[in-house]
């Protein structure tokens, strides 16, 4: 399946660092750079190709499924272990959740779920080497995504909780000491790394200035309409799950065995909750942070419905209903998305989930650009494609791979176009792509068409026209070189590639195209 502009954003920086770039040289954004580091780790195994990518995401998704197992067995035992492990495994890779795709929040839950295993465990055994190990691994799940800092503040919660409950009110906060040590040493360390690569002052900028900007756009209205769109569009799938969830958090909670454990995973999906409510955006992948929370407490209620149905019920029918209804449960969810996860190919399930974005025809104009160019040329994008770059193995001529930051109602939207300007003109890249799809720029039209105009004025006076891949006609189309030159122009949805008139096969592609006019 063709990558998405998130996991080409992370392909792209982790391709980057493979090179010895380091993040925010060459490509901006206001994510914290774990998931880039964990992707060139990936891709150095893998390869640097989408397949690459995709066997990084299964290898982190199993290990995450793996944690999820071990954390619902300490808790709950083997039967809601397996049967937790099973519900993550699907809902994960969800459509409805975006999880066919690479998303740093998938890294971060890879992190944090091991980390809320060894806090259980740490204060079961009142083992302080264990809950420092925990705040270390809560720390990386930061390192993977600002939402990540919800889990650490969930770890801070429970031992002070614990330690209030317990009326140990200095040897809690000696245990919380060492939690936040673990929990802050990770990112220390990213930035004395950053601070010797030359690259803080921009990586501070885009990850907490201009982040706070981003997050502090919607309102409460806006917000809560997010969270109705995607309930109403995930809740039926998944409505078996969520009833035996329920029953797992109220048996729970009434068994004084359960309590405990039941009150442990229940904050642990408060703070997850929490994290997909970040700027009230609650885009789809964000709730993937809900997941392990929400599968271990579906285990929780087919292990309590078995142990605890009433006693003239036979002991195999004690055990085999609550299965049945689990399976029922999740079979329902997998038939109710039968034709995505089995029966569509991979462009038809990319058309469907990412609807008039231009990720099958990227793909094909950076293999041109890749054909046409030596690997030190630069290219520019204009439109939110990072996944071009990543593509076409060739830098990018500015460090704003997406134009959506320059577009937002945010103060510093203005000073970026005009620094994306700059960065363009000093770097003249041989290749500039024109990205028409307005999915790709949001909101469109732009509410500050200064970058557009100047496009429009620069292309025109430096640029021949090389490659045009349209989709105006319902189908993805291509024309390339004179073919391209001859286009009348696309209309509608999609990209356009220009090559320099500095360099002679441009300037007689411009000579020819003008001379048939």
């Amino acid at each position: 399946m063709p990558l998405e502009r998130d996991e080409g954003e992370y392909a792209y920086a982790g391709q980057l660092i493979l090179q010895g770039i380091p993040p925010y040289e060459l490509a901006y954004n206001m994510k914290l750079p774990g998931t880039y580091y964990v992707c060139a780790l990936g891709m150095a195994v893998f390869g640097q190709t989408i397949a690459g990518m995709h066997s990084t995401l299964i290898v982190v998704n199993s290990l995450t499924i793996f944690f999820v197992f071990v954390l619902a067995r300490k808790l709950f035992g083997d039967t809601a272990a397996l049967v937790a492990a099973a519900s993550y495994a699907l809902m994960s890779v969800s459509p409805i959740v975006m999880g066919l795709a690479t998303h740093a929040n998938q890294f971060v839950v890879l992190f944090a779920v091991p980390a809320t295993w060894l806090l259980w465990k740490g204060r079961e055994e009142n083992e302080r080497a264990l809950i420092f190990m925990s705040g270390l691994l809560y720390g990386f799940a930061f390192l993977m995504k600002q939402q990540g800092v919800f889990f650490a503040v969930f770890g801070s919660f429970y031992l002070t909780l614990d330690g209030v409950c317990k009326r140990n009110v200095p040897g809690t906060i000696k245990t919380v000491v060492i939690y936040g040590v673990g929990v802050l040493l990770p990112f220390f360390c990213l930035c004395l790394l950053l601070v010797w690569q030359g690259v803080f002052s921009r990586f501070w900028f885009w990850t907490f200035t201009y982040a706070h900007s981003y997050v502090t756009t919607l309102n409460w209205r806006e917000g809560l309409d997010n969270l109705m769109m995607h309930f109403k569009r995930g809740f039926w799938p998944s409505a078996g799950l969520w009833l035996l969830g329920g029953m797992g958090t109220l048996l729970g909670l009434y068994h004084k065995t359960l309590r405990a454990q039941t009150l442990f995973i229940m904050e642990l999906w408060l703070f997850a909750f929490l994290g997909t409510a970040t700027g009230l955006y609650f885009r789809s992948h964000y709730f993937i942070l809900v997941l392990p929370a929400f599968s271990v407490l579906v285990g929780a209620g087919v292990g309590a419905l078995q142990n605890h149905l009433p006693s003239r019920v036979p002991v195999f029918l004690m055990k085999a209903i609550p299965l049945g209804l689990f399976a029922l449960g999740l079979g329902f969810c997998a038939f109710y998305q039968r034709e995505l996860l089995f029966r569509m190919n991979d462009n038809e399930v990319a058309e469907v989930i990412y609807q008039r974005s231009p990720f099958i025809q990227s793909t094909a104009a950076a293999a041109y650009i890749r054909q046409h160019s030596s690997v030190d040329a630069r290219i520019a994008v204009l439109g939110s494609e990072p996944e071009i770059y990543f593509y076409s193995q060739r830098h990018s001529a500015t460090g704003y791979i997406y134009i959506y930051a320059l577009n937002e109602p945010q103060p510093t939207a203005g000073p970026m176009q005009l620094d994306m300007i700059n960065e363009i003109e000093s770097a003249k890249p041989e290749y500039l792509v024109w990205v028409g799809f307005s999915t790709s720029w949001m909101p469109w039209p732009p509410p500050d068409k200064t970058l557009s105009r100047w496009a429009a004025n620069y292309i025109h006076t430096y640029y021949a026209t090389v490659g045009v891949v349209d989709t105006s006609s319902g189908k993805i189309t291509c024309f390339w070189d004179t073919n391209a030159a001859n286009y009348g122009g696309p209309y509608g949805d999609y990209i356009s590639i220009y090559k320099r008139l500095d360099s002679a096969d441009s300037v007689a592609l411009s000579k020819a195209a003008s001379a048939r006019k």
